[in-house]
């Protein structure tokens, strides 16, 4: 076990919905039917900081730094389990698996990578895109009224502000190109870290709605990165899609924090909304 377990606040939506509690084998859970992307189908990335936390539990290290998840598919809100397998640990990085079961059976498969991060510069960084100043962007929660879809749960706890370059769609006005940009934090004012960076890779709406082509895209593979220590306040994040072929399609996450250092990246393989 590590010296120090994962923090966990009371006072946190974010850690509280993500709370674990020791069990022989893994830990168990309550997933937050709070965390949902619409019609009660849990967020992908909420679910993937919760195997991340018990990866990082049972870890000599501090951070999940790399996951590669398998959405087997939606897991049910309420009681779950996650079996965790170790690897052998080394000075620098531990490799594991974490299955997390519901009610009715596994739903996320996941092979986490976890390791100790440093507060270091980079020696090349990756500059954020020219987003409009978060003051100026366009709030998810507060125009819920004018969205073409409901607002999913996950918007209660993410704040999330859509640059108007990329939220055409939210406005009944879509584009041509499947990006959407936005800044992120935690609307009850928990700064990010490794763990929230890992639910920020998989925020924002599916690309596929930048164009007019709204409902649930299912994440079927996820892969994140956890690249550097981010600062306090707001993140910035882009989403932009792929391929769209045959019914799949995929996107390309970066997340940069607010001091305009990339923090996190993912890339997932997801379904077309029918």
């Amino acid at each position: 076990m590590p010296q120090s377990p994962v923090p966990q606040s009371p006072d946190s939506d974010f850690d509280r919905a993500t709370a674990l509690s020791a069990v022989d084998g893994g830990f168990v859970t309550h997933l937050d039917p709070g965390w949902d992307v619409g019609g009660g189908v849990l967020n992908g990335g909420y679910l993937l900081s919760v195997v991340a936390r018990a990866a990082v539990e049972v870890s000599p290290h501090a951070h999940p730094v790399a996951l590669s998840a398998s959405y087997l598919r939606a897991a049910t809100p309420g009681p779950a389990t996650l079996a965790v397998t170790p690897g052998p640990a080394g000075r620098t990085l531990q490799h594991g698996v974490v299955v997390l079961t519901d009610a009715t059976g596994p739903a996320v498969s996941v092979q986490v990578t976890t390791a100790t991060l440093a507060d270091v510069a980079p020696e090349h960084a990756v500059p954020p895109p020219a987003a409009t100043p978060v003051e100026e962007c366009f709030s998810v929660a507060e125009h819920a009224h004018l969205s073409p879809v409901p607002v999913p749960g996950i918007s209660r706890h993410v704040e999330t502000r859509l640059d108007p370059l990329t939220a055409g769609w939210a406005l009944g006005e879509p584009g041509d190109e499947p990006v959407i940009r936005a800044w992120v934090r935690f609307a009850d004012g928990r700064e990010p870290d490794p763990l929230g960076l890992v639910a920020f890779t998989d925020v924002l709406p599916p690309t596929s709605w930048a164009t007019g082509r709204l409902g649930w895209a299912p994440t079927v593979q996820l892969q994140t990165l956890v690249r550097a220590l981010p600062a306090p306040g707001w993140c910035l994040v882009e989403a932009r899609g792929g391929e769209t072929s045959d019914g799949w399609v995929d996107e390309d996450y970066r997340v940069w924090d607010a001091t305009g250092r990339l923090v996190a990246q993912s890339r997932q393989l997801a379904r077309v909304p029918r």
